[in-house]
């Protein structure tokens, strides 16, 4: 590794949306750790018609990141690839940190290939071929989470300790502390269940009427607590239909805050509910205890919540990792298995430590 003080420009590649963003932040965290001089870019998926990335909603003015840099996830337009090579060239990186999602050695190949031709001469974090893929613990029959996955990839940097809660910091600012805090209006200072019941893909949807019934049952046991919801403006509908089941106070907050005002927001929560979506990853860094419903489409842990206070519900039925975002011919068999009195019961356990840890 060249010296500390020969990095003067940082090139991350890390693609995806709130999820993958929220995971990469121990690797972030690290990075400027070491190497708190330099200029940070990261490569990342822009939205068409956006003019910022998925990734800055989420990172705003943290100061893990810098700037951005453009890239189409999947062109395969020579045009396109032939002036982000050329963007690469102008930026001139000392260092290029490889952060992508679990790729086939092919694919992997390609990159390094490419970021070779755009003069980058140095990438931590490419993967071997007999080592790209998640690690089995077989006491637990649970695999790595990707943010322990992405730690490993670019160990040779240092120890990036996804497991520490602190390394998960968003580090929101007063206004985006505030903003959260003032959408909860009157619900702000009770005890609050925090719910995003929206995914974007059909085989994670548990479904409106389980959630509903859920709120219904809660709200009977709890009726000291408020409830807010979260979550995208596509999903605001969604938040109502669920929140018809809770009798008490309530606030549909989808689609009328950034990523890191609704975090601003989760930390006022006494626990968040809510399936295999990003908002689950906010919650957790911002050490709010999650009950989440997950389906069986990917392999255990993976995209788990981070920290040791959560509980996921999930079943593993004979098409576990079908790897399907749209499940029709077995019904969503794995989710739809997943009973409400199984997170009822879930969420009683939780609520019940929270009480015991604040006596």
């Amino acid at each position: 590794m060249p010296a500390e003080h020969a990095i003067r420009r940082v090139l991350i590649y890390r693609l995806g949306s709130l999820g993958d963003t929220v995971v990469s932040l121990p690797c972030l965290h690290l990075i400027e750790r070491l190497f708190p001089e330099a200029e940070r870019r990261l490569l990342t998926n822009f939205p068409v018609h956006a003019k910022a990335a998925p990734a800055a909603a989420v990172l705003g003015d943290s100061g893990l990141v810098h700037d951005y840099m453009r890239y189409t996830a999947g062109t395969r337009s020579p045009g396109e690839l032939l002036r982000l090579a050329w963007s690469i060239r102008q930026y001139r990186p000392d260092l290029l940190v490889y952060m992508m999602p679990l790729r086939t050695p092919e694919a992997v190949k390609r990159d390094k290939s490419f970021f070779q031709l755009a003069g980058v001469r140095r990438i931590v974090g490419l993967p071997e071929a007999d080592t790209e893929e998640y690690r089995l613990d077989p006491a637990t029959g649970m695999y790595e989470s990707e943010a322990a996955r992405l730690a490993r990839n670019i160990a040779e940097l240092g120890e990036a300790h996804p497991e520490d809660l602190r390394n998960w910091d968003l580090r929101l600012n007063a206004a985006e502390r505030k903003a959260g805090a003032q959408s909860l209006g009157p619900l702000l200072g009770k005890p609050l269940l925090v719910c995003a019941p929206g995914c974007k893909m059909q085989s994670n949807d548990w479904e409106p009427e389980n959630w509903r019934e859920l709120m219904s049952r809660l709200w009977k046991r709890y009726p000291e607590y408020g409830l807010a919801f979260a979550g995208a403006q596509e999903d605001f509908a969604y938040c109502e239909t669920v929140g018809s089941g809770w009798g008490g106070p309530k606030v549909n907050l989808a689609g009328k805050l950034s990523p890191r005002q609704s975090a601003g927001m989760f930390a006022h929560g006494t626990l968040f509910l809510g399936p295999d979506s990003g908002p689950k990853h906010l919650a957790a860094s911002m050490g709010v205890s999650c009950v989440c419903v997950f389906g069986a489409r990917g392999l255990p842990g993976v995209w788990f919540p981070p920290g040791n206070r959560n509980e996921v519900i999930h079943h593993r039925p004979e098409c576990a990792g079908c790897g399907l975002e749209t499940c029709i011919e077995m019904q969503k068999k794995c989710i739809r298995s997943v009973k409400v009195e199984e997170v009822e019961l879930a969420v009683m356990r939780l609520l019940a430590s929270a009480r015991e840890r604040a006596s």
